[in-house]
Formats: C-alpha cells, structure tokens, sequence
C-alpha cells in the first residue's frame, strides 16, 4: 500500500462514524486493525519502520509456524499463568479460525509431523502481502516510517517522521507495539517508558524461548559448537520436555531448551543458580543402563563403549567428558545415574534482544478484559506488549492473531 506523509493525517469518513489508530504493523496491529475496518472503523495504521511484519517475516523464513493443532484444551494450557486471560479470546479465534482465515485470503495450510501448522508454501511473505491487500481493500491507510513517541498535552499521539512530527487523534487506539526483542525489526520497547510515564504499570522484560550461557571448555566448543543433542529429556524443577537442542559457543539452544527456558530462567531470577537436568538415553532405564554399562569393555574405549552400550553419539559422548568427574566415569553404577540424571549449571540467559519473544510488558491488572486500558479508555495493548509468554509452536502468533 502507499506510504503517504500528511503533516496532519485526514480522517475519512467511516461507516459508523467513528475513527481508529493502530500504531504497529505487526500481527495483533494488523488483526486488530482488519476487525475494525469491519466493524465499519475508518482505520490509520502507523508503523515506525520502513514496511510491515518485519518480525512476522523473519519468523517464517525457516517456515512459518502460524498455529498447532493439539487438542484445544491442550492448547490452551499452552499459555500457563496467563491462559484466563487469553483463553476468551483463544477460543473465540483459536486454531481452527486461524487456518480458515488463512485460507480466506488464499494461503492453505497443513499440519506438519509435530503437529505445527504451516501455510503449504512456508514462507511469511505471500500471507503478508495478501493481508496487507485485504486491508487495502477495507480502506485502511497506513503510514510508515511513523514512529510513535507518545502523547502531547493536547492528548494527541505524536510521531516522528523523516518529514517532522506527526499528530494524530482518533475515537480508538490500538497500542501492538511488540515486545522488547529483536530491535531492529522494530520491537525496541521502549514505549514501555512512555507508558510508565503515564502511570501505566509495566513489568520488565524478561527473554523468553531463549538460549543460556554455560562455560563450555575449549575442547568442547571446538568439537561440538553447532552439533544437535537429539532424543533428549530436559527438566528444570517440576517441568521436563523431550526433544533436541543445539550445543552452541556461548552454551545452549533449540527448541527443548526454549520450551523449558520460563522455568530455567525463573529459578535462575529468583535463586542466581540455574540448573538443568538432562536424560540422554531417555528410552532406557536406570536398571538397563547400568547391566549395558559393567559389561567388560576389553580394548574398547570408554567413547566406544558408550556408542556400543546406549548407542550414544559423539556429541552425547562429549557432553559426558565434559561434566562428569574423572572418578564417576569408572564406576558403570554411577556413570549410568549420571547419565540418566547429567547436571547442566547455566550461568544465565542468553541477551534480550536475542530472544524469540519476551515475557513483561503492560501488567494485566492494567488492563480490562478487552484489553483496554483501565485508567485510559479508548486504548488497547495488544499483542507481546502486555505481560504473557508461551513455547514456541505458533502459540505467540495464535495469541497475538486473538
């Protein structure tokens, strides 16, 4: 759609007579702005970058991970502290809408082995570009290169533009600015300030589906930095997850280690010490493992025998070179607890901006069951910016979509 710079941006008539500003393009902006120009709102979308969904499309480039198909009542636990919160709106506009609506503007969808839903041709792209005619089509306007820096005296938004300050009012304002992660797509966060400045309580942000550093030895870098751990449990406290991770420079990442990374990073909040336990041969028992283990290993090396025994890669192998003590390595009864039970000791999360998302933002007590602002009617938080979290698995789209 056309970029247009007024000094002070018109109002079109609308066919219930009323205005709407959405101030971010993102998905909870872009929803939220397609719903109103449906409920006859004549709709303004301000987005401070050059174009729209900039994190949306760096989101699919690997494939885009739209919504999952479990169970809704599996779903829908998905989203812990939060869900009563989310849960109305999750099931007024859940999964099964979300493909729908997809398939509305000519992009189908399919369920991928882990139960994830793509858009058949992967990719963000064609979903956005459709979206963004959609909305064209319903007559929104939208401005970029309008960055939001609050309100003025005269209660008026205010954007710096390459061509000056902007103002804007409208009856609406729908605030989807993102949350705090990922900064040069768009996401800075630093609206947060604005809206502390306005007596609107804000939780700080915390990464979430993140990596954390662990002080790998040389040895350890130079042989498994980028290696999968595959077939894998995880547990930190009461959670544990299967899956896989990446063994990285800094330490580890990968989807097992972001689905249990709220409790990780939790525990390492409240107590300085993260601790992670893994399970590397998780289809065994401590029983098996133990009677493969006191086998007579003759000439074999301890490696060898590892990969003859639990059929445990390299990468495994190292893992267990790396953190057990030299004396644990020789007794078969308490290499096979170790192994069954390896102790991970996390330093700390990995940077904010490096998260997939981001827990904080806009506390939910400031906030009505619509999302409207309590103490500021007429303004919505929408999207990442309020103060929930959940996994990776097209659970953070699904909830910003609802």
């Amino acid at each position: 759609m056309p970029d247009h710079t007024p000094s002070t941006p018109a109002t079109r008539p609308a066919p219930n007579g009323k205005t709407a500003m959405v101030i971010g393009a993102g998905p909870a902006g872009l929803m939220a702005a397609e719903r109103l120009a449906g409920d006859g709102y004549a709709v303004t979308i301000y987005e401070g970058m050059p174009s729209a969904g900039r994190k949306f499309l760096m989101a699919g480039k690997s494939g885009l991970n739209i919504t999952h198909s479990e169970d809704l009542e599996t779903f829908l636990s998905r989203y812990g502290t939060s869900r009563a919160r989310l849960e109305p709106h999750l099931r007024k506009f859940g999964p099964d809408q979300i493909r729908e609506w997809c398939a509305g503007l000519g992009v189908e969808t399919f369920v991928g082995s882990s139960g994830r839903v793509f858009p058949t041709a992967m990719k963000a792209s064609p979903l956005l570009r459709a979206w963004l005619r959609r909305l064209e089509g319903l007559g929104c306007t939208i401005h970029y290169r309008h960055y939001w820096t609050g309100w003025n005296d005269a209660n008026q938004a205010v954007f710096k533009t390459p061509d000056g300050e902007v103002t804007a009012t409208a009856d609406i304002t729908i605030l989807a600015l993102g949350g705090g992660s990922w900064k040069r797509l768009g996401s800075d966060g630093k609206w947060m300030e604005i809206l502390r400045n306005a007596g609107i309580k804000c939780n700080p942000f915390k990464p979430a589906n993140c990596g954390f550093e662990i002080d790998w030895t040389d040895h350890l870098i130079d042989k498994c930095a980028g290696s999968p751990v595959k077939a894998v449990t995880l547990t930190c406290g009461d959670q544990t997850v299967r899956g896989e991770f990446v063994i990285s420079k800094t330490g580890i990442e990968g989807s097992a280690v972001y689905a249990i990374s709220a409790t990780l990073r939790d525990q390492w909040l409240e107590t300085g010490v993260g601790t992670l336990k893994l399970d590397l041969c998780p289809d065994r028992t401590l029983d098996d493992a133990t009677k493969r283990l006191a086998k007579p290993r003759g000439k074999n090396s301890l490696g060898n025998h590892l990969r003859k025994t639990l059929g445990l890669d390299a990468t495994k192998t190292a893992l267990i070179f790396e953190v057990i003590p030299r004396e644990t390595l020789n007794d078969p009864a308490a290499l096979a607890t170790t192994i069954k039970n390896l102790p991970l000791k996390i330093k700390k999360p990995r940077p904010l901006d490096e998260a997939i998302s981001t827990a904080g933002g806009v506390a939910w007590e400031e906030l009505d069951e619509n999302f409207q602002l309590i103490n500021r009617p007429g303004t919505y938080c929408l999207g990442e910016m309020v103060d929930w979290e959940a996994p990776t698995g097209g659970y953070l789209l699904s909830a910003c979509l609802a």
